[in-house]
């Protein structure tokens, strides 16, 4: 029997797809909207659909105890009123429900000099992407005090994980593995926050069997792994099936391609999160989730090198 219904708006995404495996991992009968099933969970529903119709969400919702808001919109597309856009469908859906939606924040909120980041924290973006960040959240506050819904806020840093492509740590760090390279982001002993997506969605699962214990709207930070660019590099280098040499991130040439293509001028502006040490902290959802919550650093490295890099390393050798 299911503990209780749990939709996932965007489950092909990052974190949308973690949910998916974690909240039917977890008993609960979940199911998810997207375009198309790219990415399918077995044991799990699926509904086709354009998350930007609201008649679609609020069918797709409609049994839903809790709903995951995993949409994400391209970095380029972030501008012009489009993410407020696509967030208002969802709490138009929600509006009036009593359900709970449960949100992924990300660290853009803040500025470079915030070396130590919890939920007290006054939110002031350095980037013009964390503002649009800052913008979604006051509509999300504004939305719990007004609208008839619960809104919890779980902020992660950096994704990685095993079948997670198209982030940081696949399609940067080891975008040249077949050449024998692994790339750092920024000075070797600087530490950076990361979030293993099999315990970022475990955390949501947390917050949801907890929620009744929650205001109605609730911001908590998920310290996952803080870690300094050497200590990745340790361990990824560990984990991979053949030697992969260090090397510096051409930032430059980022910078470079970002004069034609705006996805890598906009990736390029967000490289001070790699050039500071700005470390996400929460003491309150430390408790929630109990001791020895996250998988090992080194264990889950080596999971996501292992999928990433195995069967191309094998077949190298």
């Amino acid at each position: 029997m299911s503990k209780d219904n749990v939709t996932v708006l965007g489950s092909n995404g990052h974190l949308g797809n973690a949910a998916m495996v974690a909240f039917h991992q977890a008993g609960w009968a979940v199911t998810g909207l997207g375009r198309t099933n790219r990415r399918p969970v077995a044991g799990t529903n699926f509904i086709a659909g354009d998350a930007d119709d609201l008649d679609v969400v609020k069918a797709a919702i409609a049994d839903a105890d809790v709903v995951v808001h995993g949409l994400h919109l391209r970095y380029d597309r972030w501008g012009n009123g489009r993410a407020e856009a696509q967030l208002q469908v969802v709490l138009d859906a929600m509006k009036g429900s009593g359900k709970t939606l449960l949100f992924p924040g990300t660290i853009y909120n803040y500025r470079a000099g915030d070396r130590v980041v919890g939920p007290e924290l006054r939110q002031d973006a350095e980037a013009p992407r964390g503002a649009v960040r800052i913008r979604l959240e006051q509509m999300l506050a504004r939305a719990a005090r007004e609208d008839g819904f619960q809104v919890i806020i779980l902020r992660a840093g950096d994704f990685y994980g095993p079948g997670n492509r198209g982030e940081w740590f696949e399609a940067a760090m080891l975008m040249d593995h077949a050449k024998g390279k692994v790339y750092h982001m920024g000075d070797l002993d600087l530490r950076h926050s990361w979030a293993y997506l099999p315990d970022l969605g475990r955390g949501f699962v947390a917050l949801a069997e907890q929620r009744a214990r929650l205001a109605r709207f609730e911001n908590f930070h998920f310290a996952g792994h803080w870690v300094s660019h050497r200590q990745m590099l340790t361990a990824i280098r560990k984990a991979a099936p053949k030697p992969l040499e260090p090397a510096p991130l051409a930032w430059w040439m980022l910078r470079a391609v970002g004069l034609v293509n705006p996805v890598m001028r906009d990736i390029y502006r967000m490289r001070y999160l790699w050039l500071n040490e700005m470390e996400l902290t929460d003491q309150r959802l430390d408790g929630l989730l109990g001791p020895d919550f996250v998988t090992p650093f080194e264990q889950a490295v080596a999971a996501t090198v292992t999928e990433l890099l195995g069967e191309q390393g094998r077949v190298a050798a």
